[in-house]
């Protein structure tokens, strides 16, 4: 009787143990528990799923040949299959299309897959003609993100998101320059452009910033802002200077490709080291208030500043100079050319909005799909958005949970990276030295928080 109360113990200790692993540890708890049974499952009931959600197709001749001869029938041939590897958030397996298949018809019955497989998610994506990656995810690898191991991913590429089938969703500028980034109060869009801001900052770049809210969301990252418009009128001026720097930067180009023996070259980054300008990165942070107009001047002002920020989306990109918008919306109302500013930024980040024309103006050019995704974000959920790019594709993601004070630390500490760019030393902020052996505050002036997280 005793072993027997001491053999019982010890099983609930150690699924008490699990469960508690599994809570707190999942990728251990996949790796020891989850991969080994999912796996089995996989390789035991392969055939009869595939079968069941019509991903089969009827046997060769030859077998059909055979299988008469041995008074037997010839079974359904389901895809080519290789043995589930795991990866930290799931498996993977590499399936070969039989002729007449589609991709199209296993994302289709990729919920069908994920039910019989008891898995998270499915998510199915083509490598090359004829052949897919089936992903399975074994647990909500949204619920709680973590920063990475790896900060950067080389000059002016980071990652910032996790996607919903267990991938980084990495920001590359020289890939996608400008962006597009959407999202209410509360919603996560401050969040993600901290960390945005946080892996620009430990890198050679030139940081701009325009909050035309006075400063009140970029002002506690300006120890590492190049410059800073908080007003209409100075954010007027910036473009000025970035336009001025733009077309220097197209001089150097020509210049430098204009000798004999030179490669020729069509943008800074075919320029030697020695004479490549520093990239430049553009933060517009509440579009919405650099737009507002209440009178005809105002009207001027705004038409003027769309325009200026066309030029610099449609040319910035070989000039190096990059642009980041964000808003709480973004829509038609906010005057001639917005709507072809969007057009310019590829890259799309839509977080919970408040209304379904910002996420359509987010994100439906690119896929329906994606804007009714963009609307069904749940509040509770803050940080999870619809990433898209200009291919049509879009996936979930959410950003690992960085705070304000965690954020204005970064940007301290790294304000000797600060580039030397002249051209903007009139808007750059004055931070006040802090005095030797008095603590600093968790943020520059001014102290007040920002509204939107």
């Amino acid at each position: 009787m005793t072993d027997t109360l001491w053999a019982l113990s010890l099983c609930l200790v150690a699924l008490a143990a699990l469960l508690v692993l599994r809570r707190r540890m999942p990728v251990v708890f996949w790796w020891l528990v989850g991969y080994p049974l999912v796996a089995l499952r996989v390789l035991a009931t392969y055939r009869a799923t595939m079968d069941a959600c019509g991903l089969t197709v009827p046997a060769s001749a030859v077998r059909r040949a055979t299988a008469r001869m041995i008074g037997r029938e010839a079974a359904p041939v389901p895809p080519r299959r290789s043995f589930p590897v795991p990866t930290g958030s799931g498996l993977v397996m590499r399936l070969r299309m039989a002729t007449g298949q589609a991709p199209e018809d296993f994302m289709a019955s990729a919920d069908r897959l994920r039910h019989a497989w008891s898995a998270h998610a499915v998510h199915i994506r083509p490598t090359k003609p004829g052949r897919l990656e089936l992903r399975l995810i074994g647990w909500d690898v949204l619920a709680d993100v973590r920063r990475p191991r790896q900060q950067s991913g080389g000059l002016l590429s980071l990652p910032l998101a996790l996607r919903d089938d267990g991938r980084w969703h990495v920001r590359d500028f020289r890939a996608v320059p400008h962006e597009l980034i959407l999202g209410a109060t509360q919603s996560g869009k401050s969040v993600y452009l901290r960390n945005l801001l946080c892996g620009l900052a430990r890198q050679p770049v030139v940081l701009v910033g325009i909050d035309c809210k006075w400063g009140v969301e970029l002002a506690p990252f300006a120890p590492r802002l190049s410059a800073l418009a908080d007003t209409p009128d100075r954010a007027n001026e910036l473009l000025d200077a970035l336009l001025e720097e733009m077309e220097a930067r197209f001089r150097l180009i020509g210049l430098a490709s204009a000798g004999p023996d030179t490669v020729l070259t069509s943008d800074v980054w075919g320029l030697p080291d020695k004479v490549r300008p520093v990239p430049v990165v553009v933060v517009v942070d509440e579009v919405a208030e650099l737009f507002l107009a209440a009178s005809r001047d105002d009207e001027k002002r705004r038409d003027a500043m769309v325009t200026k920020l066309i030029r610099i989306a449609q040319l910035g990109r070989a000039a190096g100079i990059y642009l980041e918008v964000c808003g709480q919306r973004f829509g038609s109302e906010l005057g001639k050319g917005a709507t072809m500013l969007r057009a310019q930024l590829t890259g799309r980040v839509c977080h919970r909005v408040n209304d379904e024309s910002s996420a359509n103006m987010a994100l439906a050019d690119i896929s329906p799909e994606a804007a009714l995704a963009a609307t069904s974000i749940p509040a509770e959920r803050p940080g999870v958005a619809i990433l898209g790019d200009s291919s049509g594709g879009w996936s979930r993601a959410r950003s690992p949970h960085l705070t304000l004070d965690e954020a204005a630390a970064v940007c301290r500490a790294t304000a000797a990276l600060v580039p030397e760019l002249p051209r903007l030393d009139s808007f750059r902020l004055v931070v006040a030295a802090e005095p030797a052996g008095v603590a600093a505050p968790a943020t520059p002036v001014p102290t007040a928080r920002p509204v939107a997280e």
